[in-house]
């Protein structure tokens, strides 16, 4: 099959006039309002997905929606709706001696691909980020959310189309591998490329593409409980971060606990033993819960466990002798997403925030606010693992570039 036609309408789209903000705004707030008048349709249509997917499946829960979900997804759309475009926004100015008025405005990026796995939501986020932005999206989802991205889709189109856009600005290609291929070489009509999915996912695509590529990268979060943590905080913030959402990649993978503290660990992990957490810890870990955790749901650690992005109600468990230990084992362990420290130590806490390495470093709070709508950005094209361009939750400045405005009176340059 010839995608060039995708990808011509589509560029064709990235030229016209800009919208006024508010046309794409009050477009934005109409996408939202006929999604929840939809939703009995999209939620029969991501029915269909599921019943194809086991439900054990770590996926099948970033595949499900829900009447919640699907507000929530409204609500995102509607706070991007409500904040300032960053779209011609100057970034700086200067006046040559020689009489040249120099200046830099953001701009978009121009047309932005992204492939995603089980995950509808990106089709509406994405959508959302891109329009407000004045990207042209090109989304191509994964075959086990087809029905649902399609239901959606047709959702914006019905919207875009109400008024007189161009429905071209966010195209959904067939789910068949070969549209993979075709979005990898695009060169010419894609200006950067964004996976969304599973570390293989990425793996290939930064492998393969012939576009520029930004990572949006798995999850492998850790939290760090010091010597001078408080118990009660922690077991808090430990279980929020493993339980609130298994499936997603801020999710808690192992924790990490100052030898000193094992005695505290049953109370730490307390919580965890209600929501039935499976837990994989190291010998000295085990030995501190093996009379205090249920014998079905712990287990003693193998090496493969560590490093490991779980995107399920399991979790490692590693005893470190020292907070140095600690930074040492998160440098090689980590996928440089997000961070945690439970501390009261006022010198750890600053020492860990400025030497971690990742998008997202807390201090006695939940991974779990690892989130574009959470960290105000109204949603996210996906959380950025790498350090060129954009970093973190991915919002509206992350999908601009800049250009420079060069304006004079005959000033020519001499040798």
């Amino acid at each position: 099959m010839n995608y060039n036609s995708y990808f011509d309408k589509a560029r064709e789209a990235s030229r016209k006039s800009p919208l006024a903000p508010t046309v794409i705004n009050g477009i934005l707030e109409d996408v939202a309002a006929e999604a929840i008048a939809q939703t009995e349709y999209i939620l029969a249509e991501n029915e269909r997905d599921l019943d194809r997917m086991d439900p054990a499946d770590p996926k099948y829960d970033r595949l499900k929606l829900t009447a919640d979900r699907i507000k929530g997804i409204a609500g995102d759309m509607q706070s991007v709706a409500q904040l300032d475009s960053p779209l011609g926004k100057q970034l700086s100015a200067t006046e040559m001696s020689n009489g040249l008025s120099i200046s830099k405005i953001r701009v978009p990026l121009g047309v932005v691909g992204v492939i995603y796995e089980a995950r509808p939501n990106v089709t509406f986020d994405v959508f959302a980020l891109c329009f407000k932005t004045g990207n042209i999206s090109i989304l191509k989802g994964g075959s086990d959310a087809d029905f649902s991205n399609r239901a959606i889709i047709s959702v914006i189109h019905k919207v875009l189309a109400k008024h007189g856009v161009d429905v071209n600005v966010v195209t959904l290609l067939p789910a068949e591998r070969e549209a993979t291929t075709a979005l990898l070489n695009a060169i010419g009509y894609i200006d950067v490329l964004i996976p969304r999915g599973s570390q293989s996912l990425i793996d290939f695509v930064r492998d393969n593409s012939k576009v520029p590529v930004i990572e949006t990268g798995a999850g492998i979060v850790h939290t760090y409980f010091d010597e001078s943590g408080n118990v009660e905080k922690g077991a808090e913030i430990i279980a929020n971060a493993k339980t609130r959402r298994v499936s997603v990649c801020n999710a808690l993978d192992c924790l990490i606990i100052h030898s000193a503290r094992l005695s505290d660990l049953p109370q730490l992990a307390h919580i965890l033993n209600e929501k039935e957490v499976e837990i994989f810890a190291d010998e000295r870990a085990f030995e501190a819960l093996k009379s205090n955790y249920p014998s079905n749901l712990l287990h003693k650690a193998s090496p493969e466990h560590f490093g490991t992005e779980f995107l399920s109600m399991k979790m490692a468990i590693k005893t470190v002798s020292s907070f140095t230990e600690a930074l040492e084992y998160i440098a090689v362990n980590s996928s440089k997403h997000s961070e945690a420290i439970i501390s009261e130590n006022a010198e750890n806490i600053a020492k860990f925030l400025n030497d971690v390495d990742a998008a997202a470093v807390y201090a006695n709070v939940s991974t779990a606010f690892t989130d574009g709508a959470q960290f105000g950005l109204g949603a996210e094209i996906g959380i950025s693992t790498q350090k060129l361009h954009a970093r973190g939750p991915m919002g509206l400045e992350e999908l601009t570039s800049y250009k420079w405005i060069v304006k004079g009176n005959g000033q020519t340059r001499n040798p």
